[in-house]
């Protein structure tokens, strides 16, 4: 199965294991209500029919309700699962690293390629004269060279033999210069070692030593030569022949007792390296014997077997294999030498031989070598590498005569590894193809099944093998494959399928030497080559991002390119060809001008344009890396950026910001915020910009902001976190006028604050500042009283008018400044407003400002991201702000006492010389009230005066934070722009940085043909629970409810401000509450144990308004909706400190002017997969929390605010709202006018709707609702003239109403320490007194209740922090 067909095997295998039940595809006469494009998690069942409604679950909308009767209990098991995504685990905690850079991945590149570049041939032969220490039997070994010394003369055979063993070398490494010496004397070797030293320079020399006719080396360590006149043997210690050859070396000892040189060589290598601090010198040694053995002399052997196995090894290992095949008898010896082909022509035998010689001996070297050893040895030098792979063979081989080559550095024992067997059959299946082929040319070559067998051995490694298990062993064999295209395909899928099981993996191969290969790879036009290279690629860059160097170099990019842009490659391949694009242009600027002079931007901006919306679906993966690729070319690259605007790279960008996937979103605005140009470009002139683009530019710059504030308050934290990131690049690079605009907010303005914002002119010239005076009122220059807390503007010391540096002390400048104890610096110049930006700003001094309201919306837009409910988002909010002057102050929380005093209330009596500050307070409460204090840095002049001090701490205690810079009376931000500051480096790690390249990244590395295992346990689970719900449902829809009273559980929850919300768990005996300052607590009711305790949020703003069970089928999730809006959703939070924060947004927009707090009423439907939000504002939101983004607004009637919300269980999208002013209205979101129906049915003095909530069963506008008076309506929606029935349940005093899922049965609490249930016909079954403890404690009244799900179980919280639980008579099923 090719690689591909896996790929679009397992696509579909990873998506959620959840059915979509998505609003998106409900349908209403055949037209799609929503055209947001279609839902991003594939089900096996939308795939298979298309577009069809394939969903058993999913229902009409409300016209045909009535006919539903019929339909299975599954309708109240809801199919839809959200946030299970990657991106919501772990989100807040981890810093994710994308590819490596680092040298810890790159240790599987050779440390430096080396070559042998000079062969020095010794050989003392000395034919006819044997020396005396040897004694030779009859008949002995007697070839050197495969030649008989004894046949000729013996100065013509010494002659013969050097040339031979020259031209054996020679075939190993052509390109090397050779010099042999024929039974030199002394002097002979020095001057051959030193010239070859020389000519060498600093490659490596190898020294061939053939000792058959001298004796054997001395215990010292010294080789034998020769006299001049051949009378008798001279010693030359080894010392002086490693002090000519010096380093680096290899040495070929062939010679009895040859241990001996290796021991006294290694006793020489620690004596230098202990006498001197040099470093290891690099000196490899092969030596015939130990130091004990002689050569073997039987005849069946040459006498040289040893340079014989290092040199002809092919020859050598068939002459040794017959004598012991069965072969052996038949077999015609003179045959191996006639074997037809050559080595390098892989179609033919010989040639055949030889590679599978080598994928042997390299495969059982990579198994049996340590990992730097195998490096070193067998990938650094070719001629090392195939001395070694023959010294494999040699040791077989030697060892049948008890005889064991040694080596320096030592290698572990191989002769018996069992991949020789596999030479072995190899061997034999050729050889006996030997006497056909050479009797008839014509002769067809059979090729060995060898690798055939080898990769099927591989492939079931495959299947069965782990990172656990030992490795597989035909790893190098794979990596020989690749050579030979008839193989090459199948080599490569499995390659593919092995690089997926992990990094360890694309590590091991490698190692083992692969990149060379599919680097090569990269030139062939195969097609069918093409999807699984990319592949390849993708895994290798994964882990190591220093391959974009090769790549570029060797023109590879253009491979990806033209990948990226063919269409007949699956969306998700081709997603990989624009991250390994992405990888190669990530910082690598030699990358990012090959690719865009191979036009890349307009590759990705045209399939970025054919992704329209109406087309099919567009695979989210490929458009999230087409805009990775996109921002990671332009990053700090002026000429791309440049391109991609003439491009209208922005407008194409744009649309991407409402697709449905947060991570193509945060993509797009990361490559929406890589696009603006901060001024790290190094490559740039020295003049700055061209004057002439700088409009084009800022247009593009407007436009680029305009469209990231619009996705400022997006559902997910990945998005908003990249809006951070963008708008600090944008902070960092409009750094001036943004700080002018902060501060004109704070400055006394006439009339209301939120009016004039937008509205004021900034009159100063190109540098947008202007005296403080031009922001007053008539011009006046009293001083702003707040003037002590601001800090902004330029740094760098004031230019007056005539250019002189003013010197002048800011107090000295009273005229501006009078009766402020601190000054504030934007006032340092003269005050006719002349321009101080004489001072050079570097680039930053040509940008001209923008329009000033988009500034104020940015500013604006940067304190609510400093605000943001999710604490990684908040951090990059206010790393933001620091970048535009405005410290973050510690904002000490105010004891609940305090909390309703506003800053603004609390301020006005101070003094009237505070006006100012309270004011400019308000400007927070507007935004959502004052979660954090901001002030501006202040200058350490003079101590603040008491009075300031004591109106600034009853405004909510502030501190004033020491500097964060070390340079004199410096803000942070500031010294990022002084032109002579640090170089551009330093100044990019002030910048927050963007993580969604990084995290991207990591979706490769994963495995990504294979499904999750685990899945199949998921699907048990929650097929247990469904199964456990259905029985629970039908026994509480036949129940018949009598008392209620009997309490099972209690528990004082110790919460100070008493019990505001309380939840039960569907399938554990669990209940989870919260109180007022949003302190959640889980506690096991039947164990009456404490499970977990944790704070919902750190802020000072605190209460909570609901919790509500996320996936409660599956690994259920928390929600907890906060007063404010602010939606938090923690997972495994019945575990002690365990809790994570999976995601956080804030579901309310925009307040109505005037209202201090928002009280927002929040509800989740796990039917659609949609969570309601509304409170006091103009409208509803619906959130759909799979794409995490609003997906509606639904209009409310003109001043009318919600005070409750319900949820219909059965049909996804239907939801009730009552009102403060006793309305019920009934909404459906997917009919096009949302509002079903409404009435008024609470007409009392209170009117305000408390509680509200379907009734149980299907039908689908039967609703019960309470008012806050102490009636309860039951009223059917689709004849809203009269309530059917009115149950006064308490006067004047209901505080909770709780409706069970599926029993016929509501509970009402009231002010009055009382609960009271009824039946649906409005029978009271019971009431529950709480009676006072025996302390006669007061207590509290009835503040939440709460219905289990599937049991007949009411959970009841009170203001005493008292939380009971009470069953029927009987105790509940367990």
């Amino acid at each position: 199965m090719a690689l591909g067909d896996l790929m679009a095997a397992s696509r579909f295998s990873q998506s959620t294991t959840s059915v979509s039940n998505h609003l998106d595809e409900f349908t209403e006469n055949g037209n799609h209500v929503e055209e947001e494009g279609e839902r991003s998690v594939y089900s096996s069942s939308s795939i298979n029919n298309g577009n069809s409604n394939a969903h058993d679950l999913s229902e009409a909308p409300s016209s045909s309700y009535t006919a539903m009767t019929a339909t299975t209990s599954m309708s109240y098991l809801p199919q839809t699962v959200v946030l299970c995504e990657l991106r919501h685990d772990g989100f807040e905690d981890c810093m994710p690293a994308g590819p490596s850079d680092s040298g810890l991945v790159s240790k599987w590149r050779p440390r430096d390629r080396m070559k042998t570049g000079c062969v020095a041939l010794v050989l003392c032969l000395n034919i006819s004269v044997d020396p005396p220490d040897v004694i030779k039997i009859s008949p002995c070994a007697r070839m050197e060279c495969w030649i008989d010394p004894f046949s000729m003369a013996p100065q013509k055979s010494l002659e013969t033999i050097g040339k031979t063993l020259n031209q054996q070398y020679e075939r190993w490494q052509p390109k090397a210069r050779y010099k042999y010496s024929l039974d030199p004397t002394v002097d002979e070797v020095k001057k051959l070692c030193t010239t070859c030293r020389k000519y060498a320079k600093s490659e490596r020399v190898l020294f061939h030593y053939n000792g058959h006719g001298v004796p054997k080396p001395t215990p010292n360590g010294e080789i034998w030569l020769f006299n001049k006149s051949y009378t008798q043997y001279i010693p030359l210690p080894i010392s002086d022949l490693d002090s000519w050859l010096k380093t680096p070396s290899i040495y070929v000892f062939d010679c009895s007792a040859a241990g001996l040189i290796v021991s006294a060589f290694i006793q020489l290598q620690d004596c230098s390296t202990s006498s001197s601090a040099a470093s290891v010198r690099d000196c490899i040694l092969l030596a015939a014997c130990e130091a004990h053995e002689t050569l073997p002399q039987s005849a069946e052997f040459p006498a040289d077997v040893f340079t014989s196995c290092l040199t002809t090894p092919i020859k050598m290992a068939l002459r040794w294999f017959c004598t012991r095949s069965l072969l052996h008898e038949s077999f015609d010896y003179s045959l191996i030498d006639r074997i037809p082909g050559r080595q390098t022509d892989r179609k033919t035998l010989l040639g055949e031989l030889n590679w599978i010689f080598t994928a042997v001996t390299d495969t059982i070297a990579w198994n049996v070598l340590p990992h730097d050893l195998f490096q070193r040895l067998f990938r650094q030098d070719l001629l090392v590498a195939s001395l070694f792979r023959n010294f494999l063979l040699a040791e077989r081989i030697m060892r049948s005569a008890n005889c064991s080559p040694i080596s320096y550095p030592m290698l572990p024992p191989t002769h018996q590894h069992h991949m020789w067997d596999a030479w072995d059959m190899a061997a034999e299946i050729c050889l006996s193809q030997l006497p056909t082929l050479v009797d008839d040319p014509n002769a067809e070559f059979q090729p060995s099944p060898f690798f055939t067998e080898q990769l099927t051995a591989f492939e079931v490694w495959l299947d069965h093998g782990s990172e656990n298990k030992k490795p597989p062993e035909q790893l190098p064999i794979v990596l020989q494959v690749l050579l030979s295209q008839c193989h090459r395909f199948r080599a490569l899928v499995l390659l593919g399928r092995f690089l997926d099981m992990g990094p360890w993996a694309v590590e091991l191969a490698l190692s083992v030497g692969i990149f060379p290969y599919v680097l090569k790879l990269l030139q062939t036009t195969t097609p069918e080559l093409r999807q699984i290279l990319v592949f390849i690629w993708t895994k290798i860059l994964a882990l190591d991002k220093s391959c974009q160097v090769d790549l570029v170099k060797d023109g590879g990019h253009a491979y990806f390119i033209k990948f990226l842009d063919s269409v007949e490659a699956y969306p998700e391949q081709r997603a990989m060809a624009a991250f390994v694009l992405a990888v190669i242009v990530d910082g690598h600027r030699r990358g990012q001008e090959t690719c865009i002079a191979a036009n890349l931007i307009h590759v990705c901006l045209k399939h970025l344009q054919c992704s329209s919306p109406n087309e099919a679906q567009t695979e989210p993966l490929f458009l999230q890396w087409i805009c990775l690729c996109l921002a990671k070319l332009w990053e700090d690259f002026l000429e791309a950026q440049q391109l991609g605007l003439q491009a209208d790279a922005p407008a194409i960008l744009a649309p991407l910001l409402s697709e449905p996937q947060p991570e193509v979103r945060a993509a797009a605005v990361f490559a929406l915020g890589t696009a603006l140009d901060v001024g790290f470009d190094t490559s740039r002139d020295g003049h700055g910009d061209e004057d002439c683009d700088d409009d084009e530019k800022n247009r593009a710059e407007a436009s680029i902001i305009k469209n990231l504030l619009n996705v400022v308050s997006d559902g997910s934290p990945l998005v908003r976190a990249e809006v951070a990131v963008a708008l600090s690049r944008f902070a960092f690079g409009h750094n001036k006028h943004l700080k002018s605009v902060a501060a004109a907010y704070w400055k006394p303005q006439s009339g209301s604050v939120l009016t004039s914002l937008p509205s004021f002119a900034i009159k100063g010239s190109g540098s947008g500042y202007t005296t403080p005076t031009h922001y007053m009122p008539h011009g006046s220059i009293v001083p702003s009283p707040i003037a002590p807390l601001l800090r902004v503007g330029n740094d760098s010391p004031s230019v007056a008018r005539d250019g002189r540096v003013s010197t002048s002390s800011p107090l000295a400048t009273s005229g501006i400044m009078h009766g402020s104890p601190l000054s504030d610096d934007s006032s340092l110049h003269s005050d006719s407003g002349a321009p101080n930006d004489c001072v050079s700003n570097g680039i930053h001094s040509t940008r001209r400002p923008l329009d000033n309201a988009l500034y104020s919306q940015c500013v604006l837009a940067m304190c609510n991201l400093a605000k943001d409910p999710s604490p990684r988002v908040a951090t990059l909010g206010r790393r933001v702000l620091a970048i535009i002057g405005i410290e973050q102050v510690v904002a000490k929380s105010v004891k609940p006492a305090g909390l309703n005093t506003r800053p603004g209330e609390s301020i006005t009596t101070a003094s009237s010389s505070l006006a100012g500050l309270a004011r400019s307070s308000s400007w927070f409460e507007l935004n959502g009230g004052g979660h954090l204090p901001l002030t501006f840095r202040t200058p350490p002049v003079s101590p603040p005066r008491p009075s300031y001090l004591t109106g600034m701490r009853r405004v909510c205690s502030l501190e004033f934070r020491p500097h964060l810079m070390n340079s004199s009376d410096s803000g942070l931000a500031d010294p990022l722009l002084a032109s002579a500051g640090p170089s551009g480096v330093t100044e990019r790690s002030l910048l927050p940085q963007s993580m969604i390249y990084n995290w991207s990244c990591g979706h490769f590395s994963k495995p990504l043909l294979t499904a999750m295992d685990d899945s199949e346990d998921i699907v048990a689970r929650r097929e247990e629970r469904e199964k456990l719900a259905l029985d629970h449902i039908v026994k509480c829809q036949h129940s018949s409810v009598s008392k209620l009273h009997n309490q099972i559980a209690s528990w004082d929850t110790k919460f100070e401000t008493g019990t505001k919300t309380a939840l039960l768990q569907p399938f554990s005996p669990v209940v989870i509450a919260s109180d007022e300052n949003e302190r959640i607590r889980v506690w096991n009711y039947e164990e009456a144990t404490l499970l977990n305790s944790f704070s919902n949020h750190d802020y000072p703003d605190k209460g909570i308004s609901k919790l509500c069970l996320v996936n409660e089928f599956d690994e259920n999730l928390l929600l907890v909706a906060s007063n404010d809006g602010n939606i938090r959703i923690w997972k495994d939070y019945t575990s002690k400190g365990k809790q994570k924060l999976v995601t956080a947004f804030p579901s309310i927009q925009g307040h109505r002017p005037g209202v201090r707090s928002v009280n927002a009423v929040v509800e989740w439907q796990q039917q659609s997969g949609y969570l309601f939000s509304s409170g006091e504002i103009s409208s509803i939101m619906a959130w759909d929390l799979d794409k995490e983004q609003l997906v509606n607004t639904i209009p409310l009637p003109q001043d009318s605010s919600i005070s409750a919300l319900a949820v219909s269980q059965v049909h996804g999208g239907e939801f009730a709202a009552g009102f403060v002013d006793g309305y019920v209205r009934l909404y459906d979101i997917r009919t096009p006018e949302m509002l079903v129906s409404e009435t008024q049915p609470h007409t009392q003095r209170v009117e305000r709707v408390v509680g509200i909530g379907f009734q149980p069963g299907r039908e689908p506008a039967k609703i019960v609702s309470a008012s806050q008076a102490g009636n309860i309506q039951f009223l059917d929606m689709r004849n809203t003239k009269n309530t059917y029935l009115t149950i006064d349940a308490h006067r004047g005093s209901l505080t909770a109403l709780a409706i069970h899922r599926h029993a016929p049965i509501i509970a009402s609490g009231s002010a009055k320490q009382l609960i009271k249930v009824f039946n649906l016909e409005g029978d009271p079954l019971g009431t529950i007194r709480y009676y006072p403890t025996f302390m006669a404690q007061k207590i509290g009244s009835v503040s939440c209740l709460t219905f289990h799900p599937y049991q007949v179980l009411l959970a009841a919280g009170a203001a005493d922090a008292c939380v009971s639980i009470y069953a029927d008579e009987i105790s509940p099923p367990r």
